[in-house]
């Protein structure tokens, strides 16, 4: 097999306009408007460039809510053994304890900005358990709508600050970068109705990415359309190094709405089966009990393998979730997932959920230290975006959030000791394409059924051989919205099925049929960086292993 690789530049017109900025954020959800508030607090000017409005992006289809010792029966030291056991020995042990006990006053600096959880009738945050926890520790607001909550209440304090400028509606397009390779800006095309050519760029020597996921790279995914990867295909034009790509969390319990769905599918969250809800077969039997000690709360890539494994034998398209046992607290408690499956025709209080797996969560992404720096100066990642560390091969259920609350800040950090210095960028040189928008489902079908939620070496191999044309494509292809995402799906694609395809081990969310036992060996990260003629290249990273990790599980 030929080396994989990627196109290493952009095709879009030349800079029309230019504007400066300290620091430009890409991306508009918990972590990017938390660093856009830590910079203010160093008074920094800040520039956020969103590529829809400025909450639409991830964090507000947050449903489950966000986790953190917050209970005086829990500890930072409980929620870190948990978040490690579901990192199935690739968490970065110091970044998961940064997360753990630094997430509390992260959670009441937000209570502070305004966010309002739900509570308990004494007032005090009412707390809830999900998959892979042991203790109550998940916060929520609005019952299921955390994110949405969290999003308005960041939307708000950055609103009226005249530091602060918003681009909407603008997609990001490539990294500038002085004769050093540090990073001092990016360019931009500004999205409007029959606008195609307005390309722009943002002079800024700290450049943060916190674009979110990749969901757009399969076919059913959670994530909003607006998910195509941008960042992580960003980086690796830039030639920075991402890791984990290859570990990709799938929701096990989304909502079935037909063979022939796509996009962005409705999620029923983890919560539901919190509060008692099953997984059955079609005779009712529960699919869950007996496989793992936590049953139905089991770590999500164990509910989501179950599901997978029983639809094949049993050639079913789902399952069911049993969730009647809510009953009239149903409207109450999840009132979002409520409507959604009313618009369906679905009543949970009397009916069983038709459920099957769906991608939901990327563990890797950009490596980043413990600062949310990159290997790219001046270029930092927090959010789904980043690859810190924390989530290892399997993330446990409503980190993510509290993941982009905590490194945010430390970014902040980074930025009140110093900016980067601010130098002139230089031109790449480098061949500059798109790819055709219409190979989209394509790509995406190849995606889903070669490296899904089970993987083998032949099914990758189909992958790639799939995607290698598509990189080949005809060169005269119209520089626009449509095909600069398709040209960034292809990237994170096939990042991914080389990851994939290396790590020959079953571990978390990772599963290879054809290898189906974790093996010491792969207790390391897979890291991949593009040169710059687009060509990937494979590294390891070692993991620092937790003492006495037998103890611990």
């Amino acid at each position: 097999m030929t080396s994989p690789r990627i196109v290493p530049r952009l095709r879009a017109a030349e800079p029309g306009w230019f504007a400066r900025a300290d620091v430009v954020i890409i991306g508009s959800g918990v972590a990017g408007l938390t660093a856009a508030i830590q910079a203010r607090q160093s008074g920094l000017s800040v520039m956020i460039v969103t590529k829809s409005v400025v909450n639409d992006g991830s964090t507000r289809w947050a449903q489950g809510g966000i986790a953190a010792a917050l209970d005086p029966d829990d500890s930072p030291d409980a929620h870190w053994k948990d978040t490690v056991v579901a990192g199935a020995g690739l968490c970065d042990p110091d970044a998961v304890r940064i997360l753990v006990s630094e997430g509390p006053d992260a959670i009441r600096r937000l209570i502070a900005r305004g966010a309002r959880f739900d509570t308990t009738d004494d007032g005090e945050i009412a707390l809830t358990r999900e998959g892979g926890h042991h203790r109550d520790r998940i916060a929520h607001a609005g019952g299921d709508a955390t994110g949405a909550e969290i999003s308005r209440a960041l939307v708000d304090a950055v609103a009226n600050d005249s530091g602060i400028e918003l681009i909407e509606h603008a997609l990001v397009l490539d990294l500038l970068q002085d004769a050093t390779g540090a990073a001092q800006g990016v360019t931009l095309h500004v999205m409007g109705e029959g606008q195609r050519d307005g390309v722009g760029a943002v002079l800024a020597p700290a450049v943060i990415l916190a674009t979110g996921g990749i969901g757009q790279v399969f076919s059913q995914s959670t994530n909003p359309r607006v998910a195509t990867g941008d960042g992580i295909a960003l980086a690796l034009r830039a030639g920075a190094v991402v890791a984990d790509v290859e570990f990709v969390q799938f929701h096990p319990t989304v909502l079935y709405v037909g063979p022939n769905a796509e996009g962005q599918q409705p999620l029923i969250s983890e919560a539901v089966r919190g509060e008692g809800a099953v997984l059955v077969h079609d005779d009712g039997n529960r699919i869950m009990q007996g496989v793992h000690p936590l049953a139905d709360l089991a770590p999500r890539d164990v509910v989501a393998k179950a599901i997978m494994r029983h639809m094949m034998t049993s050639k079913v398209p789902h399952v069911w979730l049993d969730a009647r046992a809510i009953g009239d607290e149903w409207p109450v408690r999840f009132p979002s997932i409520f409507e959604s499956l009313a618009q369906h025709g679905i009543d949970p209080r009397t009916a069983l959920i038709p459920v099957a797996p769906a991608q939901h969560y990327h563990s890797g992404g950009v490596r980043t230290d413990l600062y949310g720096r990159t290997s790219v100066p001046g270029l930092f990642a927090c959010g789904e975006v980043a690859c810190t560390g924390v989530h290892g091969a399997n993330r446990l259920a409503s980190n993510s959030l509290l993941e982009g609350l905590v490194f945010a800040e430390r970014i902040g950090a980074v930025l009140a000791a110093g900016l980067p210095e601010r130098r002139p960028f230089v031109a790449r040189t480098a061949t500059s394409r798109v790819l055709d928008d219409e190979l989209r489902l394509m790509l995406q079908y190849a995606m889903t059924e070669g490296v899904g939620v089970l993987r083998s070496r032949e099914s990758i191999l189909r992958t790639l051989k799939v995607l290698e044309p598509i990189a080949d494509s005809d060169l005269d292809i119209t520089a626009c919205t449509e095909t600069w995402e398709l040209t960034n799906l292809h990237a994170v694609s096939t990042a991914l099925a080389l990851g994939a395809l290396t790590r020959e081990e079953t571990r978390g969310s990772h599963w290879r049929e054809d290898f189906p036992e974790s093996r010491s060996e792969w207790l390391k990260r897979v890291c991949l960086r593009a040169d710059r003629d687009g060509v990937l290249s494979i590294s390891f990273e070692t993991v620092p292993q937790v003492p006495n990790m037998k103890e611990v599980l």
